[in-house]
């Protein structure tokens, strides 16, 4: 257990580390940088698949479930990272087995350690948080279609999680958050609306959705 809490800690580490790195796309000069942030991100990545590997050697196999706790919430960070960063390159949501590849491990239970449904969801949904706040800098910064774009985006994911029937009591109090979310996001739209800046943004993206 003490040397699983060693590599857990130095997760965590490289997890703040992204974190802080990608946290500069809320300021206003961030919006020119994403790019280059997302690449830097994807480099510290490779840490985190190193820190991952060592992390593998530290228990039996058949025990994932036996130590998960000691890692779950380094991973849901993780996750929200990868989907962070994903977002950000193609404003697409990504895979659970496209988070498993950044990260290096496997997404199907059967193969060893692997990313648990239930950690890829709550990571998503922090991922939604993120985005609120990203919708109401944007606006900030000058940039109008983004919030628009963002709305799409999480009405589409509060669609799917609607879908899901949540039985883990911690991933249905993050789902509550989602819903404020989404109102949030639609009240910087609708503000973008009255003040008639929405249409500035849609011919502005050259009638990108």
């Amino acid at each position: 257990r003490q040397e699983i809490r060693k590599v857990v800690q130095a997760l965590e580490q490289t997890a703040r580390e992204i974190l802080t790195l990608l946290q500069g796309v809320h300021q206003g000069a961030g919006f020119q940088d994403i790019p280059k942030k997302c690449q830097k991100a994807r480099e510290h990545f490779g840490t985190v698949r190193t820190q991952l590997e060592s992390l593998k050697t530290k228990f039996p196999t058949d025990q994932y479930y036996r130590f998960h706790e000691h890692w779950r919430f380094v991973l849901q960070r993780l996750v929200f990272l990868a989907a962070f960063v994903v977002y950000l390159e193609s404003e697409t949501l990504v895979t659970r087995e496209a988070v498993a590849e950044i990260l290096g491990i496997e997404a199907d239970r059967e193969r060893g350690f692997h990313l648990d449904i239930e950690d890829y969801l709550s990571g998503v949904l922090t991922l939604a948080s993120e985005l609120a706040r990203l919708a109401v800098n944007s606006v900030t910064a000058g940039d109008y279609s983004r919030p628009l774009r963002i709305s799409t985006f999480i009405n589409e994911l509060d669609s799917g999680f609607r879908l899901l029937n949540l039985k883990n009591d911690s991933l249905r109090k993050r789902y509550d958050g989602l819903k404020y979310d989404v109102k949030k996001i639609e009240e910087v739209v609708y503000d973008l609306s009255i003040r008639g800046l929405n249409k500035e943004a849609t011919v502005g993206a050259g009638g990108e959705k």
